[in-house]
């Protein structure tokens, strides 16, 4: 990627984060960073781990679309780890989520594998995370039956979640059979004020549109191994996330419990993703904690403690993404 354009996502993400620092408590933050010790740390180095999980489903997909030991050679895991971190940190910096991380990574890896292929594992990637995202909500659903008591007003909701949930992983398998990339602008297309662009768009990279589709759909089709090991890849890295969860929880209560851990992290992911529009999902995921916790019979007081401690973990994280852009080319170098 051009120095411009590394300059460009460098500067708009350290306005956003430099924001949302300013609006934090330093106060309470660092009190409470001090009554957790040494298990925020162990908060903090846990996503390095977290993030191999992401890096290895991205890598898969990219060997599934190259040939060759020369062009595997381009990509290296320690150079596209720096590029995940970097993406999930525009990501959670920008106003509708995918909005910032994926054209960073096509623009990226375009260098390496060519503009359609650079194009197809990323939006191969995007959809498989998200994909995992609706299996994590759907197997959190069986395991809230079995360990919390259900009345008619949550049964009903679970059963909308249920079938949200469904849909969008019909949705996804669909689109994975036959490619999304065309689908997804063919619906855009129709769209007032988007329409505008999309249409000539569409026009004019039909033929591109439709080679990255047969790419994203030969991962399914032609490679069912690899494609369960991306999801599995995925689906590994949101049940292992709850451990941050259950690290602060130790904290306060001794005795937490590994699978309230999970309910927490589903309720408060899908709470958070349904307010996608804003930075880091500001106020969605704070809101998420206070009512999970609520409904699991913990006190407000350990709700507002996991959720600073987890959001000061992010904004460390989307620093440390941010600092990854501008060291590009050492990283680089170094993984050669």
């Amino acid at each position: 990627m051009s120095k411009k354009f590394q300059n460009i996502f460098f500067t708009f993400g350290l306005v956003v984060l430099s924001i949302m620092v300013y609006n934090l408590d330093f106060n309470d933050a660092w009190q409470k960073i001090q009554h957790a010790g040494y298990w925020f740390l162990a908060v903090v180095v846990l996503w390095a781990f977290l993030y191999i999980f992401n890096t290895a489903a991205w890598f898969t997909i990219i060997r599934s679309q190259t040939h060759g030991v020369e062009e595997r050679r381009k990509i290296s895991f320690l150079w596209l780890y720096k590029v995940t971190v970097s993406g999930f940190a525009l990501n959670y910096a920008t106003p509708g989520g995918l909005m910032g991380g994926e054209p960073y990574r096509i623009m990226e890896l375009t260098p390496k594998i060519g503009t359609e292929r650079a194009t197809s594992s990323v939006v191969l990637y995007a959809m498989t995370h998200i994909f995992s995202h609706f299996w994590f909500w759907l197997i959190s659903i069986f395991l809230y039956v079995f360990t919390q008591p259900i009345n008619l007003a949550k049964g009903m909701m679970l059963a909308v979640v249920s079938v949200f949930c469904l849909s969008a992983i019909w949705f996804f398998l669909t689109g994975y059979k036959k490619g999304l990339a065309a689908r997804v602008l063919n619906i855009v297309r129709h769209i007032p004020l988007i329409k505008r662009w999309a249409e000539p768009f569409i026009d004019s990279h039909k033929s591109e549109l439709d080679r990255i589709d047969s790419q994203i759909a030969s991962l399914h089709n032609q490679n069912p191994r690899t494609f369960l090991i991306v999801v599995l890849l995925e689906l590994s890295c949101r049940i292992c996330s709850a451990l941050e969860i259950f690290f602060i929880l130790l904290v306060l209560l001794p005795s937490a419990n590994y699978f309230d851990c999970l309910l927490i992290l589903a309720f408060t992911s899908l709470f958070a993703n349904m307010l996608f529009f804003m930075p880091l999902q500001l106020g969605g995921r704070e809101g998420g904690f206070l009512m999970s916790i609520k409904d699991l019979g913990l006190t407000l007081e350990v709700g507002i403690f996991v959720a600073l401690l987890v959001r000061i973990r992010e904004l460390i994280w989307t620093a440390i993404g941010l600092l990854l852009i501008k060291l590009d080319k050492k990283v680089e170098e170094d993984a050669r």
